[in-house]
C-alpha cells in the first residue's frame, strides 16, 4: 500500500466530475486500499477518489473506528431531515465552516468484489456521505458553507 498526495483547494482536479467505474480492476482495488491508508495517515473520515488525483467515482469514509466503508459508483436514494455541521476536508487542510445537511441518507453503491450494498446514514455518516459524493462531482463543503469558523470556536 502506499501514501497518496491529497490535493488542496485551488488543483482543478477536485472542480471536475469523476467518472463511473465500469469494471473493478486490481488497480482499483489498490488504489482503494491506498485510499485507505492515505485517509488515515491524515486523520480524515472519509476521502474520494478526486483528492488523490483520480477522477473515478470511489469514495471511503471511516466514521467510526475500525468501521471502513469502500464505495464505488455511490448514489444517494433517499435524504430526510436537517442538520447544522462544522465540515472540514483534507483538501481545504485547517479551515472548518458550518454547513447544513441531511440527518439522514441512504446510499446505494457497489462494494470492492461487485455487490450492490446499500448504507443508512445519520449524524456524522450522512454528513460523510454527503461530503465526499461531492467530491465526486465536483463540489468542495465551502461551495455551501454558512459561515467559516474562527479557531476559537472550535474548543
Amino acid at each position: 500500500m502506499a501514501k497518496l498526495k491529497i490535493l488542496k483547494v485551488g488543483d482543478e482536479t477536485l472542480r471536475k466530475k469523476s467518472r463511473p467505474v465500469d469494471k473493478i480492476t486490481p488497480r482499483i482495488l489498490t488504489l482503494i486500499d491506498d485510499m485507505a491508508q492515505t485517509m488515515r495517515a491524515a486523520n480524515g473520515c472519509g476521502l474520494a477518489a478526486p483528492q488523490v488525483g483520480v477522477l473515478r467515482r470511489i469514495v471511503v469514509i471511516e466514521a467510526e473506528p475500525g468501521k471502513l466503508i469502500e464505495l464505488i459508483n455511490p448514489e444517494i436514494t433517499e435524504a430526510s431531515g436537517e442538520r447544522e455541521c462544522i465540515e472540514g476536508c483534507l483538501s481545504v487542510p485547517g479551515k472548518y465552516g458550518l454547513t447544513k445537511r441531511p440527518e439522514r441518507v441512504v446510499v446505494r453503491a457497489l462494494d470492492r468484489n461487485g455487490n450492490t450494498v446499500e448504507y443508512v446514514g445519520t449524524e456524522l455518516l450522512a454528513q460523510a456521505f454527503c461530503h465526499e459524493i461531492d467530491h465526486l462531482d465536483g463540489k468542495l463543503y465551502i461551495d455551501i458553507v454558512e459561515r467559516m469558523l474562527r479557531e476559537d470556536e472550535l474548543e
